[in-house]
């Protein structure tokens, strides 16, 4: 009775492990990329580093997944003067944006997704920054191990204010848009 029973738990086991893989984040390989615009003129873009994430497939489909990403580590690639350039990183990561010192972390976790059909899906999930959770809806390519999307994020959303017209009236030239981008390479 013991051995059948082991046998249908090993049996069991190996039908769940053929139905659902999980794929780690290569958190070096993978980029997060992300462009701000001025409403009139300007922008300034940099990355945010990967800090962990996993994904489950089941007959190529994510059916499960979560990414991390590490605001501490936003940078700004546009600015080449390094002092201007720091005072842009320093600001993003104060309570004016994304208030990292309370906030390290931005998450989004997968709720659906569709299944990949020429090698393109929907995925639909929570995005949490600043501890403001939204549902976001985007489309994945996958190229080879690498899994990309460009993501617009309504950042008033999040409460992340400054330089918004939905939040502060006359801004004129000085506004800057809600909507921030996001081109993300995962690499499982």
């Amino acid at each position: 009775m013991k051995k059948l029973r082991l046998v249908l738990v090993l049996v069991l086991a190996a039908s769940v492990a053929v139905f659902a893989q999980k794929k780690e984040v290569n958190n070096t390989a993978s980029t997060v990329k992300w462009t701000g615009k001025k409403i009139i003129g300007g922008a300034h873009d940099g990355a945010i580093k990967v800090k962990s994430g996993y994904f489950e497939f089941n007959n190529d489909q994510i059916v499960k997944g979560e990414v991390v990403m590490d605001m501490n580590s936003i940078t700004n690639a546009d600015l080449a003067d390094q002092e201007y350039n720091q005072k842009l990183v320093g600001h993003l990561k104060s309570d004016d944006f994304f208030g990292v010192e309370k906030y390290p972390t931005a998450r989004f976790v997968v709720t659906n997704a569709t299944k990949f059909a020429n090698g393109k899906a929907t995925v639909n999930g929570n995005l949490t920054i600043k501890g403001k959770t939204e549902k976001i809806s985007f489309d994945v390519v996958k190229e080879g191990n690498a899994y990309k999307a460009k993501v617009d994020v309504d950042r008033s959303k999040y409460d992340v204010r400054y330089g918004s017209n939905s939040f502060f009236g006359n801004l004129g030239d000085n506004a800057i848009a809600d909507i921030f981008t996001l081109d993300i390479a995962l690499v499982l």
